[in-house]
């Protein structure tokens, strides 16, 4: 059993993606700290040939609450905007009729929270991807907020009897190999390599939103692009 555990970020870029598909259960860690002016409400999709920065509104987000109590704000046409914004920046591109529908869907999705509106998020895109992978949010299982950090990736780890962990890259400074492998875990970084594609006759600006990627290129090619990264 291999697994992953992160926080839940909103159409998020393809190395997110990527960690998804490497394992067979995706831990969406959720009874942790929300972080203010993070990724977890807030992407970059491509408008007039630039980045531009989308935030989810959420009601009284603080590094005070947990995410999965963070609740979407009461104002419901920040759904309309951003539907609208896709629209505007991508009507154009060659894969704008199919996927239009599913981010309709997705930011359409009934939801009380910004945690809940990820992770339905992920089972659609999951879906439209062919991603076998579960997806399980931990606040909804494990209740171990009392360990910390590392213990309680591990203390995760045991409980599926996982025999692999992957963590994004920017974790080796936190994991220490020799700790999980005293448990029979072998602890893996997955780095991801940059991949290019058209973005119309623009400049290609990387690692944009997974609408992005979806935009301008058909699944099966979005298929092989998930495979672009390294175990380390």
């Amino acid at each position: 059993m291999t697994i992953a555990i992160m926080q839940p970020y909103f159409l998020p870029y393809i190395g997110y993606l990527q960690l998804i598909k490497a394992v067979d259960k995706f831990i969406i860690y959720d009874d942790v700290a929300f972080i203010n002016r993070g990724w977890i409400n807030r992407n970059r999709l491509l408008v007039n040939g630039k980045e531009h920065l989308f935030t989810i509104p959420l009601k009284d987000a603080s590094q005070n609450k947990r995410i999965c109590d963070v609740e979407l704000g009461d104002d419901p046409k920040w759904r309309q905007k951003m539907l609208k914004t896709i629209e505007q920046s991508y009507r154009k591109a060659p894969f704008y009729t199919t996927v239009y529908p599913l981010l309709e869907k997705i930011v359409n999705l009934e939801a009380r929270t910004i945690a809940d509106l990820i992770g339905g998020s992920l089972i659609l895109l999951n879906d439209y991807l062919g991603i076998q992978t579960e997806i399980v949010p931990s606040s909804t299982v494990y209740g171990n907020d009392d360990l910390k950090a590392q213990e309680r990736i591990l203390d995760i780890c045991l409980r599926e009897k996982a025999n692999r962990y992957i963590n994004p890259i920017g974790g080796q400074e936190l994991y220490d190999r020799q700790r999980f492998a005293n448990e029979g875990i072998e602890l893996f970084f997955i780095q991801s390599k940059r991949v290019d594609y058209p973005q119309f006759q623009n400049e290609f600006v990387p690692w944009l939103s997974i609408a992005d990627v979806l935009m301008f290129n058909d699944i099966p090619k979005v298929q092989d692009m998930l495979n672009e990264f390294e175990l380390i």
